[in-house]
């Protein structure tokens, strides 16, 4: 059983990142990795999140990708290599069966594309308390929903998050 569950925030999860961070630059080529960033809602202080730490990784072109797919199975990592969203690639750590229960999701995108917007959204709700608090309304509700529905729990914020990625990009032209 792979349940979703909010829990409130942790602040040994910037911790958890960093070591993670570090753990693959150390097994990934330098040359590959534009930048990391520790995104999602572990990623913003005092939010309440499912607690798995989620990375994103740059990449200037996803088809090198390939080449960080062994040294990230080398430190626990499964690749969902059915995952139908094209312009990312996907990794998680400790997903049942593989583990007692998720800690780290990896997404390795572009950094021309995605990057961008995922630490867009991270930002705003950064600096919007008001903000984050909706959110995290919003996912202990879907939580309770879709307690065993990834999937239903994801799409339940999707609208939401188009919102706030509308004002966000508003916000940050306007400053």
């Amino acid at each position: 059983m792979d349940e979703i569950e909010i829990v409130d925030y942790n602040p040994n999860w910037a911790n958890m990142f960093e070591r993670e961070a570090e753990a693959i630059r150390g097994v990934v080529k330098k040359d590959l990795i534009v930048e990391i960033q520790h995104i999602g809602s572990t990623a913003v202080p005092g939010l309440a999140a499912k607690p798995v730490i989620d990375i994103m990784i740059g990449l200037r072109d996803l088809l090198d990708g390939k080449k960080i797919i062994q040294p990230l199975k080398e430190l626990g990592y499964v690749y969902w290599a059915d995952n139908p969203d094209d312009k990312k690639m996907f990794f998680v750590k400790e997903m049942p069966p593989y583990g007692e229960k998720r800690t780290h999701h990896v997404h390795v995108v572009e950094i021309n594309g995605e990057f961008w917007q995922r630490r867009l959204f991270r930002d705003y709700l950064r600096i919007n308390p008001q903000e984050a608090s909706r959110y995290e309304k919003l996912k202990r509700e879907l939580a309770v929903r879709f307690r065993d529905d990834r999937e239903a729990y994801t799409e339940g914020k999707s609208d939401y998050v188009a919102e706030v990625m509308e004002k966000a990009r508003r916000e940050f032209q306007n400053n």
